[in-house]
This record gives structure tokens, C-alpha cells and sequence, in this order.
């Protein structure tokens, strides 16, 4: 993503992966990337449940628990879905 400086990529984080951790500006993005060849299981944001938003959230947590540098950024959450060779950002409400 333009702008976005990539802080990590499929990092660890208390017991949980983050795909994608970015910061632009004041504003730090947890995201999550989903991506599908076909639609014959459904869409690539299907695969994004409230258990993996909670993992996300916690992974999150942990992520800047570890990364004092990082405290005071505005945080957000998106997912990144991948189907038939487009990109769709979509924000994640937890």
C-alpha cells in the first residue's frame, strides 16, 4: 500500500500471527490478508470470523506491548482480500 511502511510481515505475537503490521504517518494498520482463487468456497472476507478478529485484537496487543515506540499511534485493523487478481481493503471493526 502506498504511503505505508511495513513494520512487520507474518510476525508472532501472543501466541497469534499478524500478516501485517504498518504505520503511516500517526496511525498504525494491524492487517489481515485473505485471498481465494475461485469463488467456489465463498469470499476471501468469509474467512476473517469473530475468532480470528479476537486473535487479531490480541496479537495486536501484544504487538504493542512489545513495541513501546509504537504507543501513542492511533490503531486500526483491515483486511487485504485477494480474489480473482484484485485488492479490496476493507476496515475491521472489533
Amino acid at each position: 500500500m502506498r504511503g505505508y511502511r511495513v513494520l512487520a510481515a507474518n510476525a508472532w505475537a501472543g501466541g497469534y500471527e499478524l500478516d501485517l503490521v504498518l504505520r503511516r504517518g500517526r496511525r498504525i494498520v494491524f492487517c489481515e490478508v485473505k485471498a481465494k482463487s475461485g469463488s467456489r468456497y465463498g469470499e476471501p472476507l468469509e474467512m476473517v470470523t469473530p475468532e480470528k478478529l479476537r486473535r487479531l485484537q490480541r496479537a495486536a496487543e501484544a504487538w504493542l506491548g512489545a513495541h513501546r515506540e509504537c504507543r501513542g499511534l492511533y490503531a486500526c485493523f483491515e483486511a487485504i482480500t485477494i480474489h480473482d487478481g484484485r485488492l479490496t481493503r476493507v476496515p475491521l471493526v472489533l
